[in-house]
């Protein structure tokens, strides 16, 4: 049996098919870290290339440029002289607008004899994308004494595969692979899907080809000593018509289009400049990647989950990623709020786990999805996005102030919590559980949704309903965050109400939950109210929410930083010792940053300021030694090593919305920062530096309608922090 890999945490197995594989898991037959990628995203454009630009075709690939969750090019292959070029450098720019590739040719042969000595052509791919389009420039330039033919081809093929199906859920049917249309400098690829849709890929090229047909491209250039040649090839993604303007016209427009769209994306966001270069490379590849996974809707911006299996519109995902930006864009989460309000289930739909009132789980554009294939069209199965996105509304009107977005959430937040007390409490008890409606769905319906991520302490698996411990946590911060809106609306009633609810889920949820003879949360209470006691990390996102007494804080600090847990590199899933740890596990002993995020945000909540500074050394630390400094997804939970990095997990997504959020949440966590609108002021309780770094600039920190850039330095066991510019009525409040 080929080993299947656990999927996302949003995208979950339902359980062991008859083969025993999960459906919908990824396949790990072929591990991400075994090939290094490039990735490009745009809106609903997403591109995994190898390091030189290419798509190459091999059973089981990942590589593609995808469009609406369509494999739109299967196959993107140049090659020079019949050779395979030098890889000299492969790079994204910093933020993320385009990928640059540097190769040279290799020794160019007539039979044994060289014709062309190797590395005299160089040639470099400039390649960006906007608008369901990729545009590519080939830049070649000569640095022999002669004059050199060079012919360049360059293959393309386009499956028009379902991502669901090349991630490794497998289809009996396909629809119809349309004739290549064939023009003197274009080709266009078409499928026609069983949903009856056209799905189409138009490849133009400027100069025009030398030989063009439905397969490959070829050019035939001729450079004389020092001389250059330009080559232009534009890739459109479309279901309809296509625009026919130049291609090398159309290249530069839309270049100052990209460099323009991410100026302005960022432009009002928080940025970061600290004492330690490796610190700001990280955290300017994290912002660029936080807003490269952003999607532009009508109701505004929207992080998507990430790349490549998870370029969608996920609930879970973009709340606890806007949750952790907020203090750094809070855009992101009127954005994500907005959209989810407008999904909001209105009627019971079994198939995809729909109720009124609950907030989604996942849309998915794809043709499986369409037909039904996978239920992910748009789907409900997720217990805690509905308490999170109450408790989102709450945190985005605390930090803004926006009584406008507020009054048009109310009855969308009214809604939420009618779900949270009809469906999600379905027996009474006042604890939030959830169930799958049909065989389809997904078996595990928390942020840890693996078919075998919830169990007792002997290995068993809870049968549901289940009640996560988390779940009650995010309950009870919805609860109050709910009180708070609806005190600032006027509904006074409700605010007492949800207040007198909150303090009773506090009493009950002490009183089932803990255990004491592993001074935790019990990970989940089962269908029969039997606690799991399982130690987890699920227990540290009860900090963040605020449930959980002092004493017993202390005690959860100390487990979370005890070897059991903590790697080195951060805070396990699940604790060494358990009856399915196991540090190569999806959610079962692995290392999630924005997991680790989660926890150190409740443990500055709760004043454990040691414990957060070890998660933020650990996870700077781990990013130190993987690509481009950029957290993935998550990693293997294996003990740190002297002189060694962390073990990767091999289908990590890379890049990913919640953990390109993590160092700047876990910044936050460290100074104490918090934004408080009725005084005008940006405030640092007891404020801390990580060992990494002596000083910090934060600019732009934006608060009601002016902004402020503080710079922060450490001095002695003491932090200052100093106003460096500031525009309108913004001060700074320091609390030790």
């Amino acid at each position: 049996m080929n080993a299947a890999a656990e999927p996302h945490p949003s995208s979950g197995p339902a359980g062991p098919d008859a083969s025993g594989e999960p459906p919908y898991a990824v396949g790990a037959s072929l591990s991400l870290q075994e090939r290094q990628y490039r990735t490009l995203k745009n809106a609903d454009m997403f591109g995994v290339f190898d390091l030189c630009g290419n798509i190459q075709p091999y059973s089981g690939g990942t590589e593609g440029l995808y469009n609406r969750d369509t494999r739109h090019l299967s196959v993107y292959d140049l090659t020079i002289g019949g050779g395979r070029p030098v890889l000299l450098s492969s790079t994204l720019r910093d933020d993320n607008g385009a990928l640059i590739c540097d190769l040279a040719n290799p020794d160019l042969l007539r039979g044994d004899e060289v014709m062309v000595e190797h590395s005299v052509i160089h040639m470099r791919r400039t390649r960006f994308m906007i608008n369901a389009t990729v545009f590519e420039r080939i830049q070649l330039r000569s640095f022999s004494s002669e004059a050199h033919f060079i012919r360049l081809e360059l293959a393309f093929d386009a499956d028009f595969k379902d991502l669901f199906e090349v991630r490794g859920t497998p289809r009996a049917k396909h629809g119809r692979i349309e004739p290549a249309e064939i023009s003197e400098s274009s080709v266009t690829l078409a499928y026609t899907g069983l949903d009856d849709k056209r799905r189409q890929t138009r490849l133009r090229f400027s100069p025009t080809p030398s030989a063009l047909d439905g397969g490959q491209a070829m050019f035939d250039v001729t450079l004389q000593p020092g001389e250059q040649a330009l080559l232009y090839i534009e890739i459109a993604c479309s279901d309809g018509e296509l625009p026919t303007r130049d291609v090398r016209e159309t290249y530069l427009l839309s270049m100052v289009e990209t460099r323009r769209w991410m100026r302005t994306r960022s432009a009002k966001a928080a940025a970061m400049a600290s004492s330690n270069e490796l610190f700001n490379e990280a955290i300017r590849r994290a912002i660029s990647d936080l807003y490269m996974l952003i999607t532009e809707k009508p109701t505004g911006l929207y992080p998507y989950a990430g790349i490549p299996w998870f370029s969608a519109a996920f609930g879970r995902d973009a709340l606890i990623t806007a949750l952790q930006a907020l203090w750094v864009d809070p855009s992101i989460a009127r954005g994500v709020l907005n959209f989810l309000a407008e999904n909001q289930a209105t009627t019971v739909d079994a198939a995809s786990d729909a109720e009124p009132g609950k907030i989604l789980h996942e849309v998915r554009n794809g043709e499986m999805a369409a037909l039904g294939e996978v239920p992910f069209r748009r789907y409900y199965g997720s217990v805690d996005s509905t308490p999170l996105f109450i408790m989102l509304a709450g945190a985005y009107v605390e930090r803004t102030h926006d009584e406008t977005t507020a009054y048009r959430l109310w009855p969308h937040l009214e809604a939420a919590m009618e779900w949270i007390e009809r469906y999600g409490d379905r027996d009474g008890d006042g604890f939030v559980e959830y169930f799958r409606a049909t065989g389809q769905g997904l078996q595990n319906q928390g942020w840890k949704d693996s078919w075998d991520s919830v169990f007792h302490a002997d290995g068993s698996l809870a049968e549901g309903p289940i009640a996560l411990c988390e779940v009650q946590g995010y309950v009870y911060a919805a609860r109050l965050a709910m009180a708070d809106i609806g005190r600032r609306l006027g509904h006074d009633q409700i605010a007492m109400a949800q207040e007198k609810k909150a303090e009773a889920l506090r009493v009950a949820f002490e009183a089932a939950f803990w255990c004491e003879e592993i001074s935790t949360y019990a990970l989940a209470l089962d269908g029969r109210k039997q606690p799991c006691r399982v130690r987890s990390s699920n227990a540290g996102h009860c900090l963040l929410a605020g449930i959980v007494s002092p004493e017993r804080a202390q005690r959860l600090a100390d487990g979370f930083m005890s070897n059991a847990f903590f790697t080195g590199w951060g805070i396990r899933t699940i604790a060494s010792g358990e009856a399915r740890f196991n540090p190569m596990g999806y959610h079962n002993g692995s290392v999630w940053p924005h997991d680790n995020t989660m926890i150190a945000l409740g443990l500055a909540r709760y004043g454990h300021t040691e414990a957060v500074s070890k998660i933020f050394n650990g996870l700077f630390d781990a990013a130190l030694y993987i690509d481009m400094r950029r957290l993935p997804e998550l990693f293997c939970g294996f003990a740190r090593r002297r002189a060694q990095g962390p073990t990767f997990y091999p289908v990590a997504c890379s890049p990913q919305a919640w953990a390109a959020t993590a160092l700047p949440a876990l910044l936050q966590a460290s100074l104490g920062l918090s934004i408080d609108p009725p005084s005008n002021s940006v405030v640092f309780n007891r404020p801390t530096l990580p060992s990494f770094m002596d000083e910090i600039t934060l600019h732009n920190i934006s608060l009601n309608s002016g902004r402020i850039s503080v710079f922060i330095r450490r001095t002695g066991r003491e932090v200052a922090v100093n106003v460096i510019e500031r525009h309108g009525d913004v001060h700074v409040l320091v609390r030790s």
